[in-house]
């Protein structure tokens, strides 16, 4: 008898689901625990392995990913087979302790006319709202870009927090003036965010910003981080994108110096998560990723090295989910930088990020009493030197530097 009950204590707890909130900076807490959003979408289809024979989502979260984005794995998306085709994918995530946010498509807009979408909507909630890989619900894609009408967004948020009081709803935009502005949505999710993708051929086509340069991630963070405030953002970058891919245009990447300014630049101006898009894309596979289904020359290449700076193993991982701090730390010289800082314990972290420009020297002020010097992360064994709250240091064009200060004792 009393091995059953153990038994039945393990079920309740492995199928026990989640209980997202937002704290008052917006940072995820997943069951009590703060988590900074680093996802992909999509991810490696269940049971898809990498170049050396290992599981492809725990490949993903042992590299630090702590989200990805799924959807129907079924070709007919929006029906009731695509809805029960999401739970494998789900499963898989869970094995390798991912959360989820997962794509409903058209079935996240409730339409009078279209009775069987909001059945279809209530279905895959009830389904999959106690899954203990599911840690949000993504709204409608791009909708003021497409002009969906944020009432029908509206009642399709209240179905989601009838049904699932316990997961937020996430709703990405496009970045153009098109899409402004973006206020009339601010009741239809929990957190909000932009997809903006810059390195292209030729630069920039993605927005119609004047901004050509890859600081158009940090205008749109600020763009939409501003209009939906108090509300988080989660910003979306590239990996493989139709900017990149369609019929005429060529083939880029993002290079390591360009996806790592891009990560900073979101985080700097508000973004409390990141997630990276394109990984799935077959245009961009070589002769391998094609064996394999999913881009890992690329994730290898660029995504896990940047991932080491950011996951729950860095250094600045208490950093990123710490709130913005109140000192008075101020920059004198040129315009173009950017910067955050955050306090943990008795050290002091400054994520500084330099747009497009002139190679510049900058002076950092108002530090409180410090160490007479302070490590600047991941450019080890490099310091600067703090003389009455102030030091000084070079930026180049988007170039990031991550600075750790302890206070004095």
């Amino acid at each position: 008898m009393r091995s059953l009950l153990i038994l039945l204590a393990l079920c309740s707890i492995t199928f026990a689901g989640t209980k997202v909130t937002l704290d008052n900076s917006g940072i995820l807490v997943i069951d009590g625990h703060k988590t900074f959003l680093l996802s992909t979408s999509l991810p490696p289809m269940p049971g898809a392995t990498d170049p050396h024979g290992n599981d492809g989502l725990k490949v993903l979260r042992d590299d630090g990913l702590t989200f990805v984005r799924i959807r129907p794995t079924s070709p007919h998306d929006w029906t009731e087979e695509g809805v029960r085709s999401i739970k494998p994918w789900l499963d898989a995530a869970a094995d390798a302790h991912l959360y989820t946010w997962v794509t409903l498509g058209e079935l996240t807009a409730t339409n009078p006319k279209k009775p069987e979408n909001e059945r279809l909507l209530r279905l895959a909630i009830n389904l999959y709202k106690d899954h203990p890989a599911l840690g949000g619900w993504k709204g409608y894609d791009e909708p003021a870009w497409v002009k969906m009408p944020a009432e029908k967004l509206i009642s399709a948020r209240k179905i989601y927090r009838d049904l699932d009081p316990n997961h937020p709803v996430i709703i990405i935009q496009a970045p153009m003036k098109k899409s402004l502005p973006f206020r009339p949505y601010s009741d239809a999710a929990d957190i909000f965010g932009v997809d903006i993708y810059p390195v292209a051929y030729p630069p920039g086509n993605h927005s119609d910003l004047p901004n050509k340069g890859i600081s158009l991630v940090a205008d749109w963070t600020k763009i939409i981080h501003d209009a939906m405030a108090p509300k988080p953002v989660w910003m979306t970058l590239q990996i493989a994108t139709m900017v990149t891919l369609n019929p005429g245009k060529t083939l880029r990447y993002p290079t390591f110096f360009q996806q790592r300014y891009m990560a900073y630049a979101c985080i700097i101006n508000g973004a409390r998560g990141v997630n990276w898009q394109g990984g799935e894309r077959p245009l961009a596979f070589n002769e391998r990723d094609t064996k394999l289904g999913w881009n890992w020359t690329y994730w290898e290449k660029i995504m896990r090295p940047l991932l080491a700076e950011l996951n729950d193993k860095s250094p600045l991982h208490e950093a990123l989910i710490a709130p913005d701090s109140k000192l008075p730390i101020k920059v004198e010289g040129d315009t173009g930088l950017e910067y955050c800082v955050r306090e943990t314990g008795d050290e002091i972290f400054i994520l500084a990020a330099k747009r497009e420009g002139a190679t510049v020297q900058m002076k950092f002020t108002g530090l409180p009493a410090t160490e007479a010097t302070g490590s600047v992360l991941y450019e080890e064994p490099r310091k600067i030197e703090i003389k009455n709250g102030e030091f000084q240091d070079w930026f180049g064009p988007n170039e990031v530097h991550v600075y750790r200060i302890k206070r004095k004792a």
